[in-house]
């Protein structure tokens, strides 16, 4: 797992595998390099308690969600035999198989979502949800206490193929040709536009005087 919740820094080392417990994971600084730079194996078992599903119409992150569906949230033991909330993976309707036994994932640690002043974060039963925030859920859902981050699970894909998890892919906007275009732009209307004034002037001819004399 990769503790790096804005994933801006999220980098891959496959030639060292690390095993952190909830406890060292939550102690861990998200900014250090460690962390932007070694990916974390961690083995988990999930729980059999009905999961919390989160409504996506689409992800940025993730190129094989291109349509509505969900991801699904499931708690789960870590090797400390505490709880961590993972997010299994998408599912392009509320039908999957369930979750079961001790496995191993790879995934990055992010952490919960704020629901907004004008959407309710959940329906009324606490299935299907609206934001990313496993703490929120486990207190609906009565899961008990979780770690205050979730796994966002990238691999491995189960045999059935969903929930299916995935890389998740971040994609920087590069705006310096907008960026450089805006500029030049500006410069040539100030060139412009001194030459309109500068012609309106005209030249100042021999012997005119101004102000009061």
């Amino acid at each position: 797992m990769i503790h790096d919740p804005s994933l801006s820094h999220t980098g891959r080392l496959k030639a060292r595998v690390a095993r952190l417990t909830s406890e060292s994971l939550g102690q861990t600084d998200v900014g250090s390099s460690f962390n932007q730079r070694h990916p974390q194996l961690a083995r988990v078992q999930f729980l059999k308690q009905s999961d919390a599903l989160v409504y996506t119409s689409g992800s940025s992150l993730r190129d094989d969600v291109k349509g509505a569906g969900y991801f699904v949230f499931s708690p789960a033991f870590g090797p400390d035999g505490k709880q961590v909330v993972v997010n299994r993976g998408y599912v392009p309707a509320r039908a999957y198989p369930a979750a079961g036994g001790v496995i191993e994932i790879v995934g990055a640690v992010r952490f919960p979502e704020q629901a907004s002043w004008f959407v309710s974060a959940h329906d009324a039963a606490g299935d299907i949800w609206t934001v990313r925030d496993s703490v929120r859920m486990a207190r609906v859902k009565g899961w008990g206490a979780v770690a205050p981050f979730y796994i966002e699970q990238e691999s491995p894909i189960p045999a059935g193929g969903l929930p299916h998890p995935a890389p998740l892919k971040v994609k920087l906007r590069n705006e310096h040709l907008q960026y450089a275009i805006t500029w030049y732009g500006l410069a040539v209307v100030l060139v412009v536009m001194f030459a309109i004034w500068a012609r309106r002037r005209g030249p100042r001819q021999p012997g005119l005087k101004t102000g009061n004399q």
